[in-house]
């Protein structure tokens, strides 16, 4: 080990010039030789005393007075010129005749111990010369004293040996390339000169060597993958073909210089996919396909990962021969693939529909969702670090979601299978973990409707039945599938959802209060146990609403929980919607006193006949002021469905304006509880014909803000602009946008160019 100090500023002799003995250039170089001699033997491990600070000042001292004498006595510039001289006499030598005798391996292990004594030599010699580096050099602006060193290097030992040790430099690459065991740190040592001799340039680095080694590579790999190409499949080639990418990329970041990295692993992926694309694809015991089908994931995502780099830097490429561009062709086998196993799906679920009873219709429709998303999520596995691959699941999942299933857009699926997930005992032995994950996959899936506004109509009907009619299992999946919809979709598409939600919160907070108030007024007493929903107006679905004439005791009801409100606040109206509501009623029969669950419409109907042993179709009407097809309704659930409550004259299953009908005293059941449903209303066509009527608004809207921004625009730009603006929602109907834009024409918003009929203005 070397010691030297890190000294800069030494004391000299404070003697005035003119006083200070002249030192000649023979007295002062001889004993800056004596010191450089010393300073070599010690460097070639010779008996020498180390240097002491007195030496060290002695020496500089001596530069110093040589270098600052007045002329002639200056010697600067020839102390400049010994010092390139001393490196000259060194290399001339000692380092040169020590390589010669050197081959192969050895010579490199000699290399490198030479260049790591020349850069000692080159940091004591710098230092005792250093007055020369801080003002001679500066002011005549010559190169450095390190410099001066590298190019005596680069000169005269680099220039005569560096052919040679790239020769065995490769060499060894390709030796270890062959599986035997190298000496890395050699490699790394001897590559750092071809680095540190071109003094912050790459050019003998890029020339002297990277040109060469680049150029083996490409032989090497030609002949490797030339034979492997006959002789594996598809699998085992790509198997073998990423390993030596692995292997090279090691090998940068262990011995070479970084900015070989991308040229190299350039040079390697042309050799193993840009020759011999074709054969890839084609070979007849490995096709993609078959990867594909068979779940090789593994294989295949090999195969993806180096065909995509491929594709990405094919314009680097050129290539010049008649061969599919990259990844496309993978992934258009993929592509197929997905969407002949999502037609088979669909098809077998059709199927299924078609020779089981109605009532199975739902339970096979959750299994085909369920199978959805199982092979979504197969697919994914294939596709999350390729943008091509991503955009053919895209592609074949959008093929399906425009599709159907016996009747049922993928919108309807979608919703109904969530709401099968969040409904009460529905969800089965899921814990709540599965649930969440199930719901995640589900999201997803939304990425691919087209629909999206019938999926949130739907959707938001359904949630709407859970919290009214508490079928919703947890608050916080609720809350939870609303925040990943809004995450994928945005706030404004889930902003009523979650206010419904909210409502549900304040309606607990709210019925609290009302039941301080009843307890706190012992005048308001509605008789019943009341609960009431109260509903914030724009944020739930639209409901009928209708005049029903409620019975006495449901009436006060009304007006106890309206006095209660009044007390809250006098700036909100309460709209009653009796379709909501439940009762729990006891009916008094002859084998038993039962509690029927029904509807608020069901329990007035009930009602009449406390007072009433018979009573005709007409009469029901009237006392309920409803219209035929509510009371048809009410009517067949209390006398012809599954509960005859009701005995209907004649005794038939159909209901008709000259029926009759009494009380069922002898009715029984097993139950002790029993809920009675009113028949189900078709409400998959109000919706459908709801979200027709949103889209023509929908488009109307887009076409005004798009004009009123544009105030001249041609048919075709308004048309794409439109189908651009409201793609996130619905796929817009290009003859629907015709009609609208016709609509707006007729309603003044827009007019026709008089010359060109294509051309519109906004009228302000």
């Amino acid at each position: 080990m070397f010691w030297f100090w890190g000294l800069r500023n030494y004391g000299y002799s404070s003697m005035p010039m003119g006083e200070r003995e002249i030192i000649c250039f023979e007295q002062g170089w001889e004993l800056m030789q004596k010191a450089i001699t010393k300073l070599k033997n010690i460097l070639e491990g010779l008996p020498e005393p180390q240097f002491s600070s007195e030496d060290y000042m002695m020496l500089y001292t001596t530069i110093y007075n040589m270098c600052t004498q007045r002329p002639p006595h200056d010697y600067s510039q020839q102390i400049y010129c010994k010092y390139r001289e001393t490196f000259e006499e060194y290399i001339t030598s000692t380092v040169l005749p020590s390589l010669k005798e050197k081959h192969d391996e050895f010579m490199l292990r000699e290399l490198v111990k030479r260049w790591a004594i020349y850069k000692v030599l080159g940091r004591w010699l710098s230092h005792f010369f250093n007055y020369l580096d801080r003002y001679f050099i500066a002011r005549r602006n010559l190169p450095r004293l390190n410099e001066v060193g590298l190019t005596c290097f680069r000169d005269l030992v680099y220039k005569e040996f560096n052919g040679k040790v790239r020769d065995v430099v490769i060499s060894l690459i390709d030796k270890e390339r062959e599986g035997e065991q190298v000496d890395r740190a050699l490699l790394r040592n001897v590559l750092y000169i071809f680095v540190a001799i071109g003094m912050g340039q790459m050019d003998q680095y890029e020339n002297d060597f990277e040109a060469a080694f680049l150029k083996d590579t490409v032989a090497y790999y030609s002949q490797k993958a030339s034979s492997w190409i006959l002789d594996d499949s598809c699998p085992d080639y790509m198997l073998k073909a990423e390993k030596c990418l692995r292997q090279e990329k090691d090998g940068v970041s262990l011995y070479l210089h970084s900015s070989t990295e991308a040229k190299l692993l350039e040079k390697v992926q042309h050799e193993f996919l840009s020759v011999y694309a074709t054969q890839l694809l084609e070979k007849d015991d490995s096709q993609c396909h078959a990867l594909v089908r068979d779940d090789k994931v593994e294989d295949l995502s090999r195969m993806s990962g180096l065909l995509f780099y491929l594709s990405k830097n094919k314009k680097r490429f050129r290539l010049l021969f008649k061969i599919p561009q990259g990844i496309e062709p993978v992934s258009s086998i993929f592509k197929q693939h997905v969407i002949a196993e999502v037609t088979a799906l669909v098809k077998q679920a059709e199927d299924a529909a078609n020779n089981k009873k109605k009532d199975l219709v739902g339970l096979q429709e959750e299994v085909f969702v369920r199978k959805v998303i199982e092979l979504h999520e197969k697919y994914l596995a294939y596709v999350n670090d390729y943008h091509t691959f991503r955009k053919a699941l895209k592609e074949a999942f959008e093929v399906f979601c425009n599709m159907g299933v016996s009747g049922s857009s993928s919108a309807e699926l979608l919703a109904t299978f969530c709401d099968n997930i969040l409904k009460k005992g529905s969800s089965g032995k899921l814990s709540d973990e599965d649930i969440e994950e199930t719901l995640e996959k589900v999201v997803k899936l939304l990425d691919y409707i087209s629909d999206m506004d019938l999926f949130a109509k739907l959707y938001r009907k359904k949630l709407a039945r859970r919290l009214l009619f508490d079928e919703s299992a947890n608050d916080d999946h609720e809350r939870s599938i609303l925040m990943k919809i809004k995450q994928k979709c945005g706030g404004q598409f889930t902003s009523k959802m979650e206010r419904m939600v909210t409502d549900l919160t304040l309606t607990r907070e709210n019925q609290t209060s009302f039941e301080e108030y009843l307890s706190n007024n012992s005048h308001a007493n509605p008789g019943i146990d009341l609960t009431v929903t109260v509903l914030t107006t724009g944020f739930w679905p639209s409901y009928k609403s209708f005049d029903l004439n409620l019975p006495p005791e449901l009436v006060k009801c009304v007006k106890v929980f309206r006095e209660f409100y009044q007390t809250k606040t006098k700036h909100r109206k309460l709209t009653w919607i009796y379709s909501l509501g439940t009762c729990n009623i006891s009916g008094k029969f002859e084998p038993k006193t039962m509690e029927l669950i029904v509807t608020t419409s069901q329990t007035s109907v009930l009602f009449l006949f406390n007072s009433s042993d018979r009573l005709s179709y007409s009469d029901i009407m009237t006392e309920l002021n409803l219209t035929d097809n509510d009371v048809v309704r009410l009517l067949h659930s209390l006398s012809c469905a599954k509960y005859k409550i009701l005995n209907k004259e004649p005794n038939i299953k159909t209901i008709s304006p000259t029926d009759y009908f009494e009380f069922n005293s002898k009715f029984t059941d097993k139950m002790r509880r029993i809920k009675i449903r009113l028949p189900p209303v078709d409400e998959k066509k109000k919706v459908i014909e709801d979200v027709d009527k949103d889209r023509r608004y929908a488009i109307d809207a887009s076409i005004v803000r798009i004009m009123k921004s544009r105030k001249v625009l041609g048919h075709q730009q308004l048309v794409m602009e439109c189908v651009e603006q409201l793609g996130c929602m619905f796929k817009p109907d290009l003859k629907a946008i015709k009609k609208r834009i016709d609509d707006l024409i007729t309603r003044d918003y827009l007019e026709r160019d008089k010359d060109n009929p294509n051309l519109f203005r906004y009228l302000a």
